[in-house]
């Protein structure tokens, strides 16, 4: 048994079972035992491959998309440019390489990570040095004046709350232990009688409590300050119910209660009540895109063509792979269960990527 599960044990021991969004937080962020605060998870020798590790495409259209937006804000002497969750540093490397190319914007701008993780800080000092990066422990201590936000993968390692609708009401579902004192899933005795919202028995509802707050924290600053964000991440595009808590360890799903602190642990992000909630905070809403429209509207094939043109047959090989996976359709394609949302001042104009893809206002 790992030190951070005996530790769990045991203050379900003392304390009774404990929320899904205490357990996500207790493994993902535990100070010492937490698997972000630990370890690099990233890359083929890590537990999972994002996008920006796939391919260099990916991190340089979104690089220039926001030398883009910078422009549309009429290009201000200062402007933050913030990565929440931001991994290796390897997305924000890439966007400011690309976007070298549009002039004034690397002057005009600094670069701000919102990480807690001391292992991945490090390793992004190492990627990104000599562009000054200055960290953050929270969003709110990063957000100062206009902001230009990148959050890719960030939103769905948030811990989330879950409730069961059973025949008496909604019940928190808890981690708890059975009978050989290995942790469980159980539900807890009363029901949870704030919570009104229609279901069949049986269905599990979850309350992503800080993402929202997030998410709606981040557009009432662009709504007021100047600026816009974009949030690419896996999860639906319109909200309903189910269970959607993961875990991954070496690129294979693993039961979430096994190895606390040991594996990644996820959930599916509903882009409809974080598409409301930025509404409601003020901001415009841009979205939510696929991820292969909106990487393809920006010049995705273009560029892979490009960058094809210079290569050796083992580079546009690599090329043509990275493609595919990024923009790959089907239920477990990324091209399809990425979606991309973007916020923005309300007087900013439409944003590149999202012209097909609006949610009702």
């Amino acid at each position: 048994m790992s030190s951070l599960k005996a530790e769990i044990v045991e203050l379900i021991r003392q304390e009774g079972p404990i929320g899904i969004g205490r357990y996500m937080a207790l493994a993902l962020g535990h100070p010492r035992q937490g698997y972000y605060m630990k370890r690099d998870p990233f890359g083929r020798d890590g537990d999972f491959t994002t996008a920006p590790e796939i391919s260099q495409m990916f991190g340089e259209l979104i690089g220039l998309w926001a030398a883009h937006l910078w422009q549309a804000m009429g290009a201000p002497a200062r402007l933050r440019l913030v990565e929440l969750g931001p991994g290796r540093g390897t997305l924000m490397a890439d966007m400011l390489r690309a976007a070298r190319i549009v002039p004034g914007f690397r002057e005009a701008v600094s670069v701000h990570l919102v990480e807690t993780s001391p292992t991945l800080r490090e390793r992004q000092a190492a990627t990104l040095a000599g562009n000054a990066p200055a960290w953050h422990d929270s969003v709110g201590q990063a957000l100062s004046g206009p902001v230009i936000l990148v959050a890719n993968e960030f939103l769905d390692a948030l811990p989330l709350d879950q409730f069961v609708m059973t025949p008496d009401g909604w019940r928190e579902r808890l981690v708890g232990l059975d009978a050989a004192s290995e942790l469980a899933f159980g539900l807890a005795a009363g029901t949870e009688a704030s919570l009104d919202v229609a279901a069949p028995a049986g269905a599990t509802f979850e309350q992503p409590t800080i993402a929202l707050d997030i998410v709606g924290q981040v557009a009432g600053h662009v709504a007021a300050a100047g600026g816009a964000a974009l949030f690419i991440d896996y999860g639906s595009t319109r909200s309903g119910f189910g269970d959607t808590l993961q875990a991954m360890k070496r690129h294979a799903f693993v039961d979430p209660l096994a190895e606390p602190g040991e594996a990644d642990l996820t959930v599916h992000v509903d882009f409809e009540r974080m598409g409301q909630g930025a509404l409601e905070a003020g901001a415009a809403l841009h979205g939510p895109a696929s991820q292969r429209d909106f990487l393809l509207a920006l010049g995705l094939a273009q560029r892979a063509q490009a960058l094809s043109l210079k290569a050796d047959a083992a580079q546009r090989g690599a090329i043509s792979a990275a493609f595919d996976r990024l923009t790959q359709t089907g239920e477990t394609g990324m091209g399809d269960l990425f979606k991309v949302l973007a916020l923005s001042h309300p007087g900013l104009p439409p944003l590149p990527g999202f012209a097909l893809h609006r949610l009702p206002e």
